[in-house]
């Protein structure tokens, strides 16, 4: 049985509302509670309806309007023991923002920032959860791909392109999305000291074991006098996860002597301070976003000298805290880095997002145009 919210009449109304003032004319900015937002963009902000979801726990979907906030979706999961499984990171303290009332975002903003976690290695990202989209487009008219079922689009899927758009392409208003059971058990099996070339290399080797890693973070001694730790987590049910632990143990037993954190709480913590980048929130400095070959993540921590770095996704995903103004690209030779915090004369003078090469450049420019030729969704936000 789906658990309703919202009339469809009185969201189909905000639809229209927003459909009309985009046809409008005006130059937009698709805003929800600014906590996803890192580029750069000027125009009227329009928020996408809020409070409208549909969702059945016993088909594992959930279809939900765009402005919905992220907390209420979560809450309302949690209550059937379900998840987002992607693990979406909430940015505000990152970012410098008090939360609005108890929200930390809302699900356009996840979903037009692509927002992944830890168990990404593991699961994919959030893109790899979306079944359905509906948006407004550059001339406001409504589109609607996908539904709430899977291999259910036909031609271009709409629906993992609007994901990671940034609001680019046009002001999302609906998603249909896939959900997880919550893992019965969650244990971390954490390696102390080891420096970040042997780090990554343990990571490395504890995603090729066949005993289904969801998370591989490494983070470095801390001012509070923590030693550095290699987190290696492992979820599932409860003899499952015995099991597996004590086998990856025995496969990472070169790396030295391991622990393992087995309370649920504190398990919840480690995880979520990985996700949310707790460890910068306090700390001044630009943060870097940078995913990279994972051998080659040490080499480029090395090169740029970072503040302090975080590693996720086994080394793929790097969080980096730089001096003001540091260039990370100038440093690298492959991978894509990603400005996330800084301020915005150093946004405008080093650009928040990579460069495209010359053939992306043309693909985006294209899909663009075709979309929104106008150009009225977060102007100049990706140059």
């Amino acid at each position: 049985m789906s658990i309703l919210a919202v009339s469809n009449t009185t969201f189909a109304q905000q639809q229209d509302h927003l459909a009309a003032q985009i046809r409008a004319g005006n130059i937009v900015v698709p805003r929800g509670h600014g906590s996803s937002q890192i580029g750069l963009a000027a125009g009227q902000e329009l928020n996408a309806p809020d409070a409208l979801w549909d969702f059945d726990p016993s088909a594992l979907t959930l279809t939900v309007s765009a402005g919905t906030p992220r907390d209420t979706i979560e809450t309302l999961l949690r209550d059937q023991g379900q998840c987002l499984a992607f693990e979406p990171p909430h940015m505000q303290g990152l970012l410098g923002q008090s939360k609005v009332g108890n929200n930390a975002g809302t699900i356009g903003g996840m979903v037009a920032t692509n927002a992944s976690g830890p168990r990404r290695v593991a699961v994919g990202a959030c893109r790899d959860f979306c079944l359905g989209v509906a948006y407004v487009d550059g001339l406001g008219r409504l589109i609607k791909n996908g539904g709430r079922v899977m291999k259910n689009v036909t031609g271009l899927d709409l629906v993992k392109l609007m994901a990671g758009s940034h609001g680019t392409l046009g002001l999302i208003t609906e998603v249909s999305l896939k959900t997880q059971p919550i893992p019965e058990m969650t244990a971390t099996l954490t390696i102390e000291n080891l420096n970040e070339v042997d780090a990554v290399t343990a990571m490395s080797a504890a995603l090729g074991t066949p005993f289904s890693v969801t998370g591989a973070a490494h983070v470095r001694a801390d001012r509070h006098g923590a030693f550095a730790r290699t987190l290696i987590r492992i979820e599932g049910f409860e003899s499952s996860v015995s099991y597996r632990i004590e086998a990856l143990q025995n496969a990472l037993e070169r790396f030295g002597h391991s622990t393992v954190e087995w309370d649920q709480t504190a398990n919840a913590d480690i995880w979520r301070a990985i996700r949310d980048v707790d460890r910068f929130h306090a700390m001044t400095g630009d943060v870097w976003r940078v995913s990279v070959k994972p051998s080659d993540a040490p080499k480029l921590v090395e090169a740029v000298q970072p503040l302090d770095v975080i590693y996720d996704w086994g080394g793929g995903r790097l969080w980096l805290l730089t001096q003001p103004n540091t260039d990370v690209r100038a440093q690298m030779t492959a991978g894509h880095a990603t400005l996330v915090r800084a301020s915005d004369a150093t946004k405008q003078a080093l650009g928040v997002f990579h460069p495209e090469n010359a053939l992306v450049a043309k693909i985006s420019a294209g899909l663009r145009e075709k979309f929104d030729p106008m150009q009225k969704f977060n102007r100049g936000m990706m140059s």
